[in-house]
């Protein structure tokens, strides 16, 4: 038996630790003194030990720890995958946060810097020359609003294999959004989330880009609520705010939003799986991610639970002639990037462009439901 001066030194944990972790039940000694209360570890215990250690040092939250300990014991696999699958969903936080902060710097700086679908390159943002011109106003947007307007369309679709729809879609002047839910009552997820954002007032012409976001958090947070109590029920939603020279975004799970401006496409999303999640780590190429059968395994959506996820945010400065796309994977798992492209360059109106990217889903044997908005940025 080791005292627990002893058992701290060998486990790499303090005393205070080794305390704090018997009152959890995470690691109880093998013997207390009757008389004096003073702990005794059993060497056995050393590994258990060690693995806390551990994953608490990749920050792994108590009641985590408690959960692959326990499955450590019976299926060293599982554990083993238990840590993989929380370290993945670290990388897509921080990776959130990532796009996060480089959207601030470039707000603050000037031009929005964005990752090109089609050719991995940047695609060049509006400055805030631009921004005025669109605004008809002042660098902050805050006179002579709107020069420009959105004018949209949306689409929902079935598909040809699915028997109930469950995607939910919006498009109005100042509100875009997207929602494809999940379980048995997935239909009632996605049209409860596109709801809650539904009450999200359109922008004052003086509002800030940062009013703007925590607006949209806080309505991804009632969307969140309002799944609540849909059993083993969730969504993903991708939704915009317009502010007449800007588009907030606010984004959880795989639906996405897209930008085709002078014939770039752009992608302004990350997927919240695990599969972005390994080609963000250097794991897996990005041209397998499509085939991996667990290509939809969401790391974050919105089911009601415990704690609201927190979403992606992120302003883009827009442009007069910008076509923006919302869609649910429906679309963007089955319908290669360029022919998604080529279908919104096309020269047609929003209308016209939602009806052959629904066409498009279709002539690949439309597995999914699918969500289109298609707004373009237009002279009011």
């Amino acid at each position: 038996m080791l005292t627990i001066g002893d058992f701290a030194r060998a486990s790499r944990l303090s005393a205070k630790a080794l305390r704090r972790y018997d009152e959890l039940g995470l690691l109880p000694p093998a013997r207390v003194d009757p008389f004096t209360g003073y702990r005794y570890y059993a060497e056995e215990q050393l590994e258990r030990a060690r693995l806390i250690a551990w994953l608490r040092g990749i920050g792994m939250p108590l009641a985590d720890v408690g959960r692959v300990c326990a499955l450590y014991a019976s299926d060293a696999s599982g554990a083993a995958r238990a840590i993989r699958g929380y370290w993945a969903r670290v990388e897509s936080e921080t990776a959130a946060r990532r796009d996060l902060a480089a959207s601030l710097v470039d707000r603050l700086k000037g031009p929005t810097e964005m990752t090109d679908e089609t050719a991995d390159e940047t695609a060049d943002a509006a400055t805030d020359e631009t921004a005025d011109a669109a605004t008809g106003g002042t660098a902050d947007g805050t006179a002579g609003r709107p020069a420009f307007v959105l004018r949209t369309a949306v689409r929902l679709d079935r598909g040809l294999v699915r028997a109930a729809q469950q995607d939910a879609a919006h498009a109005g002047p100042h509100l875009l959004a997207v929602a494809d839910g999940y379980g048995p009552e997935g239909g009632r997820a996605a049209l409860a989330a596109v709801g809650a954002l539904e009450a999200v007032p359109p922008p004052a012409p003086s509002a800030r880009a940062g009013d703007v976001l925590n607006a949209l958090e806080d309505a991804v947070r009632a969307a969140d609520g309002a799944v609540s109590g849909l059993a083993e029920s969730g969504t993903t939603l991708t939704a915009a705010v317009w502010t007449g020279g800007r588009l907030a975004l606010a984004h959880v799970g795989d639906s996405r939003a897209y930008l085709l401006r002078d014939g770039a496409f752009v992608r302004l999303t990350r997927d919240h799986t695990v599969v972005q999640a390994l080609v963000d780590a250097g794991e897996l190429d990005p041209a397998e991610a499509a085939d991996r059968p667990d290509r939809a395994l969401l790391l974050k959506a919105l089911d009601g639970g415990e704690s609201a996820p927190e979403p992606e945010l992120g302003v883009h400065e827009t442009r007069p002639g910008d076509r923006y796309l919302l869609c649910t994977d429906g679309l963007s798992a089955v319908a290669p990037a360029d022919d998604i492209r080529r279908a919104l360059a096309a020269g047609v109106g929003p209308d016209e462009a939602a009806e052959a990217l629904v066409a498009l889903a279709r002539e690949r044997g439309g597995p999914d439901n699918v969500a289109c908005v298609v707004a373009d940025v237009v002279p009011a």
